[in-house]
């Protein structure tokens, strides 16, 4: 998946991230490993996706370090696919991408919805700085070129005083 990230792309971190999870049927999975699903048959019957495409994805996201692929039975050998740390660390991306959809609709039209488990409220999820608290998704927060940027991210985000980058 990740030679699908454009040459003046590849220090950008959301295109690196759609190169790995990008993928209609990706999400899926991750969304399926997050309802408790680590089975090849679970993911296949939640899913519908065909036995060869679904070994492609998992092994992608074994690959990049989203999935741990583990023995579970000898015989006949069986594997599970469970997150890791990073894979955990996606839940908010998914969170975030549920809520930004049903925000969309009515009430009465959203087919799942975020609850807390102890009360059961909706709740509506938002990305804030962990330090401040402060909603990062405003006209007051951009981004620019961080340290490890190049000439070409230099050149479109400028430098992190804000100032565009002198060529």
């Amino acid at each position: 998946m990740a030679t699908k990230i454009r040459l003046e792309d590849r220090e950008c971190p959301l295109s690196t991230t759609l190169g790995i999870v990008g993928e209609w049927w990706t999400v899926l999975i991750l969304h399926d490993c997050f309802d408790g699903y680590s089975r090849f048959d679970e993911f296949r019957a939640n899913i519908g996706l065909s036995s060869s495409m679904l070994t492609s994805r998992l092994k992608t996201l074994v690959e990049g370090g989203i999935l741990e692929r583990r023995r579970y039975q000898e015989n006949p050998v069986r594997h599970e696919y469970v997150l890791t740390e990073l894979g955990r660390s996606l839940r908010p991306v998914l969170v975030v991408m549920a809520a930004w959809r049903n925000a969309q609709l009515a009430p009465d039209e959203r087919s799942m919805i975020l609850v807390d488990e102890q009360t059961r409220r909706e709740v509506e999820p938002v990305v804030v700085d962990a330090d401040t608290g402060e909603r990062v998704d405003g006209a007051g927060f951009v981004y620019t070129a961080g340290p490890a940027a190049g000439p070409e991210t230099r050149e479109r985000y400028g430098d992190s005083d804000g100032r565009a980058a002198l060529t």
